[in-house]
């Protein structure tokens, strides 16, 4: 098994700051997240577009109930991102040939419908162009007013070399081990993988998900399946294979929801894009000969073959050096920047036929941006009943994480 990198040893890019410390949803109301569509409804169409405020539940969460309530099938709802649970957001749903006054009479805890429209087609994934953020940050190892100093201090070296794009530690889980699972099935090791995901209970895992695991390591399938709770429906189905066949852990894991593997299979890309790109720091604002530039403008790629030439539009952000979405669509690296990249990629120990079951999961591979510039950061500082607390206001593209923004400033791991 290859070695993996966890979101707390990623390396930070303003070591020369301090951070400010202090921590982040305390409260769901202190993390904020508003979608900035890509297209504004037109007005006109079969499809009806609303805006949604969920607080504390997940986006996949909102939908179940939205449909339920509805009478309708989750599939049928159109949406452009995913939010976090933790939180209060905003965004966007689609639905088609429906009265805009059923989903306004909705009474769903912890779901508001903010506003509705028409347009001509469903709403779907990375019909999105930005996300606006209003984070608080409390518990600071500074006052207020030393803190904002610090927090303006390091923006303004993110705006000017790059934020690092690394993915999110809510990415892997909260086992931290998504990644892992993805890399078993992707090299088809799928005793492995059944352990995993169903066994190997960790030291500071609830008591009731440890119980559980400790049953399945026991192989005691049915006390196993007895603990989990109803609401783990992949974990149930697994645990009652391998009753009903007898240990057989194939029969297992092919009756786990395939979006679920492809999200494995998503944390593993995303784990080793986060190695390469720890390699390449400080320097994520740097080109080398045989790197692949993104073009911000557009998404597009290209190899540089002179860094040099290339370098004064790195410096103005208008391309990036990127990193690996590991894949037999993926486009290798050569020269000097190929000689970092490489290196790290290599001991994940893949062959050309794990490509090939990547890709049955959705993982065909491409290229990333090593990092992301904020838009219209602001500073600003508070207080309420919980005390002080600086507050974070700025706009991220989609893909982009808000905790590794928040993360350089803190320098701590959210």
């Amino acid at each position: 098994m290859y070695k993996s990198s966890t979101h707390s040893s990623l390396p930070f890019l303003t070591t020369q700051f301090d951070g400010t410390g202090g921590t982040i949803k305390t409260y769901e109301e202190d993390f904020f997240v508003e979608e900035i569509p890509s297209y504004i409804p037109c007005g006109e169409g079969t499809h009806i577009y609303a805006q949604i405020e969920k607080n504390g539940i997940s986006t996949m969460d909102a939908l179940v109930q939205i449909a339920n309530a509805l009478r309708i099938t989750r599939k049928e709802i159109g949406y452009a991102g995913l939010k976090d649970a933790h939180a209060v957001t905003r965004q966007w749903i689609s639905i088609e040939h429906i009265k805009p006054e059923r989903l306004l009479s909705l009474d769903i805890p912890n779901i508001k419908i903010i506003q509705i429209a028409r347009h001509y087609n469903k709403l779907k994934l990375g019909h999105l162009a930005r996300n606006r953020f209003v984070i608080r940050l409390r518990n600071l190892k500074f006052p207020l007013k030393q803190s904002v100093k610090i927090a303006e201090r390091i923006i303004a070296v993110l705006i000017r070399k790059g934020v690092p794009n690394y993915f999110g530690g809510q990415r892997f889980g909260i086992r931290s081990d998504t990644h892992l699972l993805g890399e078993a099935i992707s090299k088809v090791k799928i005793e492995e993988f059944v352990d995993i995901f169903l066994g190997q209970p960790a030291i500071d895992e609830s008591s009731t998900f440890a119980v559980a695991r400790s049953f399945y390591e026991r192989g005691d399938y049915k006390k196993a399946l007895n603990t989990w709770p109803y609401s783990y429906s992949n974990q149930r189905r697994a645990l009652k294979a391998l009753i009903v066949n007898k240990g057989n852990k194939k029969k297992a894991y092919n009756i786990i929801d395939k979006h679920l593997k492809r999200f494995f299979v998503s944390a593993y890309q995303s784990d080793l894009f986060n190695q390469v790109l720890a390699a390449r720091m400080p320097g994520i604002d740097k080109l080398f000969v045989g790197d692949m530039a993104y073009k911000h403008i557009n998404g597009a790629c290209f190899r540089v073959d002179d860094a040099v030439l290339e370098q004064p539009r790195c410096d103005v952000f208008e391309i990036s050096p990127t990193g690996p979405l590991l894949g037999s669509h993926m486009t290798r690296l050569t020269g000097p920047a190929g000689d970092i990249e490489n290196s790290v990629l290599n001991t994940a120990g893949l062959e050309s036929g794990d490509f090939q079951q990547m890709s049955k999961y959705g993982g065909r591979g491409g290229r990333r941006p090593l990092r992301f510039r904020p838009h219209h950061p602001k500073v600003t500082t508070s207080q309420d009943k919980l005390g002080p607390y600086i507050e974070l206001q700025f706009e991220l593209d989609s893909g982009c994480y808000a905790t590794s923004f928040i993360r350089e400033i803190s320098k701590t791991n959210l």
